[in-house]
């Protein structure tokens, strides 16, 4: 999913926002996390993030996310 749609864009926002807690699915695999910032790196944008659990930082590339699901 190298491109978020307009909405989906918004909600990332909020959920950095309000500290909310996301969905991200990569490569079968889900994760939940709290996103904190949305950075580009050269031509990528990352989501920088940390696992509400355990408090690890975590980073996705958005060219990596398969989809991306606002927890509410």
């Amino acid at each position: 999913m190298a491109h978020l749609t307009p909405a989906q864009y918004d909600a990332l926002e909020r959920a950095i926002a309000h500290a909310s807690r996301i969905v991200v699915m990569r490569r079968g695999t889900e994760y939940v996390i709290v996103p904190r910032r949305l950075r580009t790196d050269g031509r990528h944008e990352i989501i920088e993030a940390t696992n509400p659990t355990t408090g690890d930082a975590l980073s996705f590339s958005l060219d990596d996310i398969d989809t991306v699901h606002i927890v509410r």
